[in-house]
């Protein structure tokens, strides 16, 4: 995964142009895409698809014709969208057009202007302080805004049931490890492991533009969002802080349930917080004409790390081992949604005799051993055709993963059946 997000980290991304079908391109190349061009101009609800944007070169020099700051370089040093320029002009003007962090003066922000053409450069404090007040520069931005497409891709693994489990993730960001390409490549390797497992629900992975992209995509599928049965997005997942995921509008989907119940089983700490109509996509699929059981899946939320944002959220600051804890975490969740199923127990007048099926001892170790044999009686009390494993778990206390192998074994026992 932080391979993947290395090869992805030079190239320069937007909410349209070649950069992100250049990152589509690199992702099709590990899962198979379909990948969809929506028209500029294009009315999706209540906003319209912009024009595209692509850039080539970017620079200030100064008088000696020295590029004090280039894009090629660093792509966070134009704010994205940036219309075409090329002129002298003075300090005085220039500034007015430079976006610095004095608080992190070797760090490089990250600005956009989307909606409101206009054009800037981002620069570390440091570059700012040395430019000269009586000195004019050459500002050269080599970029088109024209009308073209917004580009996305998807990935369909088919189940057992045409019903869904959606992921997204933002491709949108240029060179930004964490506040972006952590959550492509969680998801791709969450794609590849899923693509070898037998599957109960089919999954739809879309790899999409922030905000502008999710409503597009949206829009273009209002006829089949019924079939969504639970959703994640993932973004901001390979920093050294801990789990945080974020609940659906619903509160109590069965996906949050998931997560709040691999979490809270898991070792390391983790955070759970309520929904709000603010942060990433999710605030799309969640909004209250689709209303979708969607949550976010992140480690430390975004604003809460001092990179976000900036060039400081570079390849050092996500880490291999958070990329697999979080990759991890998203595979147990997947697991709880796809073995949540409602038993009945076929021998429900007082208990079975366990120990003449020698299911007592068809389990080993002496603690676990306790736990299985505990985890088979509460499958049985439970098991009158109302209640999911993931309710007996959390009635229980027991993990998922316990119940899961003790209604296999009373199954095979014929002491228990599947409704559903």
């Amino acid at each position: 995964m932080h391979d993947f997000i290395r090869t992805l980290y030079p190239l320069c991304r937007s909410i349209t142009g070649d950069g992100v079908r250049r990152t589509l391109e690199l992702i099709d190349e590990r899962i198979a895409l379909d990948v969809h061009e929506v028209p500029s101009g294009t009315r999706v609800f209540d906003w319209t698809v912009p024009k595209e944007w692509n850039i080539k070169d970017a620079y200030i020099k100064d008088s000696s014709g020295k590029r004090v700051v280039d894009f090629k370089r660093n792509n966070l040093h134009v704010v994205s969208y940036s219309v075409p320029v090329r002129r002298w002009i003075s300090f005085a003007e220039l500034k007015e057009h430079l976006f610095t962090l004095p608080e992190h003066p070797d760090w490089i922000p990250y600005r956009t202007s989307y909606y409101r053409e206009s054009w800037g450069f981002c620069l570390s404090h440091r570059q700012f302080m040395a430019l000269r007040d009586d000195e004019e520069y050459e500002v050269c931005i080599d970029s088109s805004l024209e009308d073209g497409h917004l580009t996305y891709g998807e990935h369909r693994l088919a189940g057992e049931s045409d019903d869904e489990v959606l992921v997204s993730c933002h491709i949108c960001h240029p060179s930004l490890c964490n506040d972006n390409l952590s959550g492509i490549a969680v998801a791709v390797a969450l794609a590849e492991r899923l693509r070898l497992l037998k599957r109960r629900y089919s999954y739809r992975f879309i790899f999409i533009p922030g905000t502008i992209g999710a409503i597009a995509w949206l829009a273009q599928n209002v006829e089949r969002v019924h079939r969504i049965k639970h959703g994640l997005v993932l973004t901001c997942v390979g920093d050294g802080g801990p789990i945080t995921y974020k609940r659906s509008r619903r509160g109590n989907a069965e996906i949050d349930r998931a997560f709040a119940h691999v979490l809270a089983h898991a070792q390391a700490s983790s955070n759970i917080v309520d929904f709000t109509p603010y942060g990433y996509d999710e605030r799309q699929y969640c909004s209250p004409g689709f209303n979708l059981p969607v949550g976010c899946l992140m480690r430390t939320p975004h604003g809460r790390f001092a990179e976000y944002h900036t060039s400081a959220d570079d390849l050092d600051f996500v880490l291999p081992e958070a990329l697999a804890d979080t990759l991890t975490t998203c595979l147990f969740a997947f697991d709880v949604i796809e073995n949540n199923r409602v038993y009945v127990n076929l021998n429900p007048k007082c208990e079975p005799q366990l120990g003449r099926r020698g299911l007592y001892r068809a389990v080993g170790g002496q603690s676990e051993r306790a736990m299985e044999e505990l985890a088979i009686l509460w499958v049985l009390n439970l098991a009158d055709g109302t209640h999911t494993l993931l309710d007996m778990a959390e009635r229980s206390g027991l993990p998922f993963a316990v119940l899961k192998r003790a209604a296999k074994l009373l199954t095979e026992h014929e002491l228990l059946g599947p409704l559903y």
